[in-house]
């Protein structure tokens, strides 16, 4: 229903000595008073979701940057808010097609001034409509049907009602005082928002195909294969800021159907000549049943108009292809008798070029043929249709741009849309100004990153070098006992020369990071990749039992071109099946490769062993290496199955710190009902991390049993759309999730609770002389913002904290903080400071990522969850197709194949358990766990490749 109306681093200093303030600690301000010039406070009664601003970064050099948001000016006016009620006979009409109603019923009734409709229910009006004494008017829109066929008279017009129904009176008075920071948000502050967003994207969604919050135009489009096309867009939204209100205006791209002949199309989507369709489309022909399922797949829900014999053409979705040509394909008539439709439409005097061919079944179950159907423009893809490798390249390409070149786009696009010239958007007392902001932001420095000895190394992001090219070694160096190569590429493509140069290249980057190899040579055997993989592993592996005197602790694997089925394979039998790292390998990249490929795989190997790479310098990081107050944390994701897959799961994650440098990680995964983003098992798989953290402190790191009690738990979570913050925050904080979990162990840390959010629209620009810009011409990594487009009230900001390679950097927006520690706040300079940080620890990269590693990891974790499954596992997990069975079956079924990890990874403290029930690692012996852990095989990172 819609709403009703309602009754531091700053002060730190990189280098400086000074300490980093700590959870409790007020930091440099108090307030947002605190910055001189700074934006005005907010009023101390005001609320908010998650927990209040207490003050605004300081710490860094002070730049002046672009963002694509544009100021918004608007009278304090009533706005009219009404239900508007479609009636159909309880028909289903789609959004298009109901603003297109809307748009019909102003232009037959005298309804001044124009309203907005949001295609759902709501409607809004800058003045009150006369409805009458009960505020309600119901209304008749007739449009034209399409033509029957041979009706010499042609079909009546059909007639839809709309009930306009008055709802509330809005005074947009209290959305300017709620980005004043005078008002907490409520009904009043959410309609407001909501129909100025109506306002600005009405005119152009009447005008152009839309979806959400973005239009598309055929402007810029660019064919992809297939018969697709992809369409450059624009996405709008009407947002609040510090003391102003923000049109916030990126490009996007979405992919269309292209127009033009039907049978034109199908031949595109099978790769055949215009000529050859007709008899690859004919039954008679050899057009198989497989086929015609995979055209109904592409074509179903596509809009198509058929030339009509009388009266107007309306267009017609397509719900099936037939099995027959048109001459076989017979129906029957009004009056009983049959006849083809070839046959019908030779009567109409439209005879059939190619009646051989398939139909397509329109409407209510009209069959028309293929060559009279024409394919409307500016139609979405359904969700059911893949796109290839190749045409994912060719829209990655298209969207790529460089940041001033789409800093160009977009103020094109603003001019383009002429909100000036609008109707609506006068009519509301709304006025855009088509110029970008210019806001104040801040680089704050990059950590100190400490390898082997004493050895420290600043880790620039902005540089592209790898410290493994500046003789570093890794800060713990794991070590190789027995290791062996299976190699599932022909040996004709990878001859034993080629494996030689592969170990020679191997073996000397593990002497150059300092990994250490007991045997220098491995066992060497080559298998057919159409073979039994489990097998072939199993009998490697007892071969070189044999041979080298020992299972092995590496099992290297080079793999074919498009080996992705073997790659489950070799995984699901590493982690799941027997317990040993893996490390795959590209036949046609590994043979003679360079020694930063051999740098880059050394990341991943080392901490597959239980080694780690590098670490924070403590003095930058005391936030989490205190010790005095240690530190746990945690990232949490969910991993949704495909759009229009039906019956399949979610996977879900929690990864978590467990030593006192943040830098070795454990994970714990789940299934649970697919598209659900609340995690149900988040108690018992915080339980799991807690219970690793608390082992590896005491018997790796040797603390005492109170020295290994986390008394900070930094939580990040990912996946989490705005409208579900309320609830997350509240199963964070209730007795079933994080809290309760802290409790049953009878640990009470602190918790700080942090939303990160990727799928936002808000970009950095460097200034045009500006010399901040790096060399991909984005700002530099470190750059954040807490001021000018961020939330009114609510504790947040915006850091790119990685450096640019191709078009333009996404920031990670710490969208809507919640900052839950039970007895005290924490000051924007150590959170921003924390959360850059934490994004140099990702053990995969020589280079700071976009967010913090734990939160990363997770989105690994739940990617790889496919490979817990057993390859010869018959449940479906293709991306197009659906099933039938009962839900509940299908994720019980789901449950139990998803098989847990190998005791040696799960004591090892490598990943995920399984279990819905929680099986307490109590349950193993501390001999078993102290000498996994010492043996230099803890906390495999086996998410790595």
């Amino acid at each position: 229903m819609p709403p009703r109306k309602a009754s531091g681093r700053g002060g730190r200093g990189r280098g400086r000595g000074l300490p980093l303030p700590l959870p409790g600690d007020q930091g440099a301000a108090a307030g947002r008073g605190s910055r001189p010039g700074g934006p005005p406070s907010a009023a101390a009664h005001i609320t908010t979701i998650g927990v209040k601003r207490p003050n605004y970064g300081s710490a860094g050099r002070a730049i002046q940057i672009l963002v694509n948001s544009f100021e918004i000016t608007h009278k304090d006016e009533d706005i009219s808010h009404y239900d508007g009620m479609l009636f159909v006979d309880h028909e289903r009409l789609p959004r298009r097609f109901k603003m297109e109603l809307f748009e019909a019923l102003q232009s037959q009734e005298p309804i001044t001034p124009k309203i907005v409709y949001d295609g759902q229910k709501n409607a809004f009006s800058p003045r009150e409509l006369d409805l009458g004494e009960t505020n309600s008017q119901k209304f008749a829109v007739s449009l034209p049907q399409p033509n029957g066929g041979g009706n010499s008279g042609g079909r009546p017009p059909r007639v839809y009602f709309i009930t306009l129904t008055k709802v509330a009176t809005i005074n947009t008075e209290t959305l300017h005082r709620y980005y004043d920071g005078q008002q907490s948000l409520d009904e009043a502050v959410s309609t407001s928002l909501m129909a100025f967003n109506n306002v600005v994207r009405m005119q152009p969604n009447l005008s152009n195909p839309s979806r959400a919050r973005s239009f598309f135009t055929q402007i810029d489009k660019r064919a992809i294969g297939g018969g697709l096309e992809v369409w450059r867009g624009i996405f709008q939204s009407v947002r609040p800021a510090i003391g102003r209100l923000i049109l916030n205006v990126d490009l996007t791209a979405t992919v269309m159907y292209q127009e033009g002949p039907l049978i034109q199309l199908c031949s595109v989507f099978f790769g055949l000549p215009i000529k050859k369709a007709p008899a690859y489309l004919s039954p008679a022909g050899g057009f198989t049943n497989q086929q015609r399922i995979r055209l109904k797949r592409f074509l179903r829900g596509l809009r198509v108009v058929v030339p009509a014999t009388t009266g107007p053409t309306r267009p017609r979705v397509i719900s099936d292809v037939s099995s027959e040509g048109a001459d076989t394909l017979q129906f029957t008539m009004r009056g009983g008798a049959t006849m083809t439709v070839a046959e019908y439409f030779r009567r109409l005097g439209q005879p059939l070029e190619y009646p051989k061919t398939v139909c397509v079944q329109v409407g209510a179950g009209a069959m028309i043929p293929l060559e009279l159907c024409m394919v409307l423009r500016g139609q979405f893809i359904n969700k059911e249709t893949i796109l290839s490798d190749g045409q994912l390249k060719e829209i990655l390409q298209f969207s790529t741009k460089r940041p001033n070149e789409k800093l160009a786009l977009i103020k094109s696009g603003v001019r383009d849309l002429q909100h000036g010239q609008s109707d609506y958007v006068r009519q509301f007392g709304m006025a855009i100004n088509p110029e970008p902001l210019k806001i104040g932001a801040r680089i704050i420095d990059p950590p100190t990153m400490k390898y082997s000895g004493q050895g420290r190394q600043t880790k620039q992001a902005t540089r592209l070098q790898s410290y493994l090219r500046m003789d570093k070694k890794f800060y713990k160096s794991s070590t190789v006992a027995r290791w062996m190569v299976v190699i599932y590429e022909k040996e004709g493509n990878f001859p034993e020369s080629a494996c030689q140069n592969m170990i020679k290249g191997f073996l000397e980057e593990c002497k150059n990071v300092g990994i250490e190899i007991n045997n220098k040579n491995p066992l060497v055997k080559y298998q057919n990749g159409q073979g039994n993989i489990e097998q072939q592993m199993y009998s490697a592996g007892t071969e070189c039992k044999e041979t080298l005197g020992g299972t092995p602790s590496l099992v290297i694997v080079v793999l074919p071109e498009g080996g992705n089925d073997i790659y489950k394979a070799v995984k699901h039998f590493g982690d799941v099946t027997v317990g040993v790292a893996t490390q795959c390998l590209k036949a046609n990249r590994c043979s003679n490769a360079k020694p930063q490929y051999w740098a880059n795989v050394m990341l991943k190997v080392n901490v597959k062993l239980g080694g780690i790479n590098a670490i924070l310098d403590s003095s930058d990081f005391e936030v989490i290496t205190d010790p005095n107050n240690p530190a746990i944390v945690i990232g949490a994701d969910v991993m949704h199955p495909a759009p229009g897959a039906q019956g399949r799961p979610s996977y879900t994650a929690v990864v978590g710190s467990v030593d006192s440098n943040a830098a070795k990680y454990v994970a714990t995964s789940r299934v649970q009902t697919g598209r659900q983003e609340i995690i149900d098992d988040l108690k018992e798989m915080c339980k799991d991390v807690l219970r690793l953290y608390k082992r590896y402190h005491e018997k790796v790191e040797g603390k005492s049993a109170e020295g290994s009690i986390p008394k900070k738990l930094i939580f990040y979570r990912d996946g989490v759309s705005e409208g579900q913050f309320q609830h997350v925050l509240d199963l964070v904080l209730s007795l079933t999730t994080v809290a309760e979990a802290c409790k049953e162990l009878e640990i009470d840390p602190k918790i700080t609770l942090i939303i990160v959010g990727k799928r936002h629209h808000h970009r950095f620009f460097p200034q045009a002389a500006d010399k901040t810009a790096d060399k991909s011409g984005n700002c530099p990594a470190g750059t954040v913002v807490d001021t000018d487009i961020t939330h009114p009230t609510d504790f947040d900001f915006i850091l790119q904290s990685h450096a640019g390679i191709l078009g333009t950097s996404r920031p990670a927006h710490y969208s809507k903080f919640f900052v839950c520690l039970l007895t005290s706040s924490i000051s924007a300079d150590t959170l921003q400071a924390l959360s850059f940080d934490l994004c140099h620890v990702y053990a995969r990269s020589t280079r700071s990522v976009s967010i913090p590693a734990p939160v990363y990891y997770a989105d690994i974790v739940c990617s790889r969850a496919k490979n817990h499954f057993h390859p010869q596992e018959q449940l479906n997990f293709s991306d197009t197709g659906t099933q039938t069975s009962e839900p509940d079956w299908n994720l019980e079924a789901y449950k139990e194949g998803y098989k847990p990890l190998h005791l040696n990874q799960r004591v090892s403290m490598y990943f995920s358990v399984r279990r819905l029930s929680y099986l307490p690692l109590l349950l193993l012996t501390t001999k078993c766990l102290v000498n996994a852990m010492t043996r230099n095989e803890g906390v495999r990172m086996c998410y790595q490749l």
